[in-house]
């Protein structure tokens, strides 16, 4: 430990890769992956005259600033009498990443890519998910494509799957692509350099909103998670901000939230079994009914998401400062998203949160492992083939993925916290204003507001409640275990 001596991003890396490998998760690729990079020589091609080159449309990526392992493009056309057509390609990760190779063992074991602020742990090699499989602009890539054809009040009329060859005419990013639609921004460099992208955008915000409004109508739940990000200066961690949840966000999670159900709904339809992400109905749903009940509001005694997304929304409206914290608490009280296996005429778990019966994970085969199994049967489906696993592999995999995603997701939640430990070691004493967020047997739990850090409120009196402002000052940081304290002050 070093509790006398500053820390830097390089301590970051090293709690980092510690704390993978404290949860069963590989930090570092093998020799084995190594060796078998070595024997590849770029992007994946077929020659197969059932693949459609979709590659004169025009396709663009909205992603993070930072991301380059872009695993999803879309295009749209408009149809007569309002429709629109909406093609959403997602990056062919299996063209190059076969089962059984070494580069699939090590996604096959950690699942996912593990996100920290100081290193990014990526499931594929990052020559592969940033350039051989990733859909790159101005670069042709072999891609699954999913073609929906919406109706005028944002009703499905019918979807199909296929493969494709496609290019990425222009990519895009979330905050730049939001302002933008909101009119606070000009239109992008790169989609202003391609004729039409501009009407392409405004079209599939349209379309996303519909989707929204239908999905809110039927109780999907609208949550404002606490996302903090750090901001780093070379070395020197130096602030930490909130990600927002903007409208090119909302596009792009209506967008693939529609693919991830087609794609469910057309391996049911060919008898296949998969592996579907579900949150079941809350089984502590009276916990969920007595937070509403502090607020004054009355829930059903059975689960019901419209009534629940209704209480949200009002809390979001009448309290947005808090509303990200009350968020948190919903969460928990509902479980987590899991991976189940799903066989054909089975009756469907659903997604109690986003409102759907059928949903799989489809879109995001460079960071995910399940996505690169859902790729591999719709290819064997597509084929007339029998599929790549057994009804007992896919079990046996949704037991693992849940797994190992929970525990990327705890590396993730350690590491914020380290960050903020990191951000706050020199600020010993310092007063901030602070929101009762937690409340536990050994102490109460508060978030700054400035920068956006929770610690634990040391000797708070009992008598606060959540949700409650107070002023609070730093008495301790470790960064080494992500602790911070505060003291009332």
């Amino acid at each position: 430990m070093r509790s006398n001596q500053p820390h830097h991003r390089s301590d970051l890396v090293r709690i980092a890769i510690h704390a993978m490998a404290e949860r069963g998760l590989l930090p570092e690729f093998s020799p084995s992956v190594e060796r078998q990079l070595a024997t590849l020589s770029g992007p994946a091609d077929d020659s197969d005259p059932a693949i459609h080159d979709l590659t004169g449309l025009l396709w663009s990526s909205i992603d993070n600033d930072d991301s380059m392992d872009l695993d999803q493009l879309t295009v749209s056309e408009a149809l007569p009498n309002g429709a629109v057509r909406l093609w959403v390609a997602i990056a062919d990760v299996d063209a190059l990443v076969r089962r059984g190779t070494a580069i699939d063992e090590h996604a096959s074991t950690n699942t996912t890519s593990v996100y920290t602020s100081a290193r990014i742990f990526p499931m594929l090699p990052e020559r592969l998910s940033t350039d051989w499989t990733s859909l790159n602009a101005d670069q042709d890539r072999l891609a699954m494509v999913t073609e929906m054809v919406f109706n005028a009040d944002g009703s499905m009329a019918g979807s199909t799957v296929y493969r494709a060859k496609v290019r990425n005419k222009a990519k895009l990013a979330y905050d730049a692509v939001s302002a933008w639609l909101d009119g606070r921004g000009e239109l992008p460099d790169a989609a202003a350099a391609v004729p039409g992208i501009d009407a392409q955008l405004r079209t599939q915000d349209s379309v996303a909103q519909q989707l929204r409004v239908r999905r809110r109508g039927a109780g999907s739940l609208e949550f404002e998670s606490f996302q903090p990000r750090v901001v780093f200066e070379g070395e020197r961690v130096t602030d930490i901000r909130l990600q927002e949840h903007n409208r090119a966000r909302q596009l792009i999670e209506e967008v693939m939230i529609a693919t991830n159900s087609c794609t469910a709904r057309y391996l049911a339809s060919q008898g296949i079994a998969s592996l579907r992400r579900v949150v079941r109905s809350p089984e502590r749903w009276m916990r969920i009914v007595a937070v509403a009940k502090e607020y004054g509001v009355v829930l059903p005694a059975e689960p019901d998401s419209k009534a629940l997304e209704n209480f949200l929304a009002q809390r979001r409206k009448a309290d947005p400062l808090r509303f990200p914290d009350l968020s948190l608490v919903i969460v928990k009280l509902m479980g987590r998203g899991e991976y189940v296996l799903e066989s054909p005429g089975a009756p469907a778990v659903g997604h109690f949160g986003l409102a759907v019966t059928d949903y799989t994970h489809s879109t995001a085969p460079n960071r995910r492992f399940p996505d690169l199994i859902t790729a591999r049967l719709l290819k064997a489906a597509l084929a007339q083939q029998a599929p790549p696993y057994s009804t007992a592999e896919l079990d046996a995999l949704a037991v693992h993925c849940t797994r190992q995603e929970d525990a990327a997701q705890k590396v993730e939640r350690q590491m914020r916290k380290s960050e903020a430990a990191l951000l706050l070691e020199t600020l010993i004493g310092k007063r901030f204003d602070a929101i009762v967020t937690g409340m536990a047997a050994d102490g109460l739990w508060v978030r700054l507001l400035a920068p956006p850090a929770e610690g634990k409120l040391v000797n708070g009196p009992r008598t606060l409640k959540l949700g409650d402002k107070v002023r609070v000052r730093l008495v301790s940081t470790n960064v080494e275990h992500g602790f911070i304290d505060f003291e009332l002050g």
